[in-house]
């Protein structure tokens, strides 16, 4: 009846923005994403007490805003007339500042709630799962390069490449920690229903995966710098065009970005992507790893420089 998981977040390179069905959570695209070994949350969970209602600790603070998800959560994977828990959960990076905290931990307390209930491992229902509660939370329950795909009712996922075959570097620029203004449900839900580009966003995302999905299968770093920087600005277009308007960038985001594109004409390999936060996200080769964090410690703005290489599928253990 006890168990912990320790899972990792994931970014996308090729996004997706906007739900097809909001019931399920289905995303409206499909997407591409590197899963950050550097970056961890764990998740405990006990079932064996005697409580009157969930409770949730999150970095050892009671989490009462949170609740709601992580109860709907575990009624999903063990059913409406479980016990009441008691989750504690810890990670290493800020949470709700567009780092995508709720992919390491809603993969996390799914893993975390099968381990507890000692039922089989199944990686696709576990991310149909943890898709359910957090879109991206489906991406993390693979390591390395994951594709997530739409079809019919539900979700797949799918290892493009494992964290050793292609071992990239992502240097994360932490411009502001605090918790976003609008979280990314409701920025989606906004621009869905707002944004003139938003259909042209989701007729358009097929070849961005093919390309992203080719230039994976080949190593091929130029081609996939290429289409993520693309995929990522469509995306923040289809945001700005939101009414209201959605910009999470702040001056630092702007200026990395600049800093990012001075570095590619000295012929440096990196690129840049950037999710529903002002934190810009640089993935480059190990070799240069060294180079780009100097740069971007530079810059005014950039509270804090995170890294990470790519990092693997949840562990768990029960019984603890």
């Amino acid at each position: 009846m006890q168990a912990m998981a320790r899972s990792h977040p994931n970014i996308a390179l090729i996004k997706y923005w906007g739900k097809r069905d909001t019931t399920k959570n289905l995303p409206a695209v499909d997407s591409l994403s590197l899963t950050l070994g550097g970056l961890w949350t764990k998740m405990k969970i006990d079932l064996s007490l005697n409580l009157d209602r969930d409770e949730l600790i999150i970095n050892g603070v009671i989490d009462e805003p949170n609740l709601l998800r992580v109860s709907q959560c575990l009624d999903l994977v063990i059913g409406k007339n479980r016990k009441f828990a008691k989750i504690i959960s810890e990670c290493n990076f800020p949470i709700s500042a567009g780092l995508a905290s709720s992919s390491s931990s809603f993969s996390a307390l799914v893993v975390a709630a099968n381990a507890a209930m000692k039922k089989e491992s199944n990686t696709q229902l576990l991310a149909a799962q943890a898709g359910t509660i957090s879109g991206s939370a489906a991406r993390s329950i693979l390591g390395g390069i994951v594709e997530l795909n739409n079809i019919s009712n539900t979700i797949r996922i799918k290892q493009l490449s494992n964290a050793t075959r292609w071992p990239l570097s992502v240097v994360i620029a932490i411009t502001d920690k605090n918790k976003k203004n609008i979280s990314s449900s409701q920025a989606m839900n906004l621009s869905s229903r707002s944004s003139p580009f938003y259909s042209a966003w989701i007729k358009n995302q097929s070849p961005d995966m093919k390309e992203a999905r080719l230039a994976v299968k080949n190593k091929d770093f130029d081609k996939l710098a290429a289409v993520s920087e693309h995929n990522c600005l469509k995306m923040h277009s289809v945001m700005w065009t939101t009414k209201p308007s959605v910009v999470y960038w702040n001056a630092a985001t702007l200026n990395c970005m600049h800093a990012i594109r001075d570095l590619q004409q000295i012929g440096e390999p990196v690129f840049f992507t950037m999710d529903a936060g002002p934190q810009i996200k640089a993935v480059c080769l190990p070799e240069n790893e060294t180079r780009i964090i100097k740069r971007l410690t530079e810059i005014d703005g950039v509270v804090s420089i995170m890294k990470s290489g790519l990092g693997e599928a949840p562990t768990s253990s029960a019984d603890l």
